[in-house]
């Protein structure tokens, strides 16, 4: 809901990396507002680490 509010009165992006860089800028905003934990986050972690073995392994 909030990347649609930056985008509703938008019309056109000069290039895909505008629009890129506009939605980076605003999730940095966005996610300061971000207070609550994300529920049942421990055993997501555990079933994507089980499932993406070779992905996680910087953790």
């Amino acid at each position: 809901m909030s990347l649609r509010k930056i985008t509703k009165n938008r019309v056109s992006f000069p290039s895909d990396d505008s629009l890129a860089k506009l939605f980076y800028l605003a999730l940095q905003n966005i996610s300061r507002k971000w207070t609550m934990p994300i529920r049942d986050w421990k055993a997501a972690l555990t079933r994507f680490s089980i499932q993406f073995e070779d992905r996680m392994t910087n953790l």
